[in-house]
């Protein structure tokens, strides 16, 4: 997956107003239709590419001229950041039909991992959900250690659905946790690392399937515990 951090903090800068911009006014039939078309490709090409992604990538997928991009999106910034919010929205709306429909945390945790998977939209999470920091261990022996869902929080806007997210996705972390079926070291960035990881953008959207399917599987093992295994 490959997603600019700087793009993604101009984006959250953008003013509230621009973030609108792509939501707000009643469109005629037409205009609607380009907006979903121009919705549906920037979807693709920043799940292919990263959000480093041109405009005219996206006017070329979804057959309209770059300018009817800019006239709905007045910059790249509030395109990707209406991208990143409705694929937030997605995965959290994931995290909570899995908690209601699973009463065992890791049936919970494997029903998200599996749907989200499934579903793509790992290749568009936000930037700031899979950032990790190293730890003060020397050299040889550093792993990467992430950032606690409170740190995370409080740097993503409000209306980003970031902190959504990572709570939900924490209540799943704790319930798996909690059933001794989760190794004890696995944060919710760890989770949501394992959705950016096994959603790979191949051409042949059977193998793409296989492929995740594979991955998900190997990476689900990686998270179990193991009795009398130090972890």
């Amino acid at each position: 997956m490959h997603i600019q951090d700087q793009q993604w903090a101009t984006a959250m800068a953008t003013a509230e107003g621009d973030s609108e911009a792509g939501r707000s006014a009643p469109l005629r039939v037409d205009a609607q239709r380009n907006l979903e078309h121009v919705l549906r490709a920037a979807r693709e090409v920043f799940g292919e590419s990263g959000y480093g992604a041109p405009m005219e990538d996206v006017a070329r997928r979804a057959r309209v001229g770059v300018g009817t991009v800019y006239r709905r999106f007045p910059s790249k910034d509030v395109l990707v950041r209406r991208i990143a919010e409705e694929e937030t929205e997605r995965l959290t709306e994931q995290a909570r039909t899995a908690l209601g429909l699973e009463d065992e945390g890791w049936s919970a945790l494997s029903r998200f991992l599996r749907t989200s998977v499934a579903s793509g939209a790992g290749r568009l999470l936000p930037p700031e959900v899979l950032q990790v920091q190293q730890s003060a261990l020397p050299d040889e022996t550093r792993v990467p250690q992430q950032r606690s869902v409170r740190a995370v929080a409080a740097e993503a806007a409000d209306d980003s659905g970031v902190p959504a997210l990572l709570d939900v996705v924490g209540q799943l972390v704790d319930r798996a946790r909690r059933s001794g079926e989760l190794r004890g070291d696995v944060a919710v960035a760890d989770v949501l690392l394992v959705i950016a990881t096994a959603a790979p953008s191949l051409p042949d959207p059977v193998q793409q399937a296989a492929a995740s399917a594979r991955l998900l599987d190997i990476l689900l093992e990686g998270l179990r515990s193991r009795p009398g295994v130090k972890e």
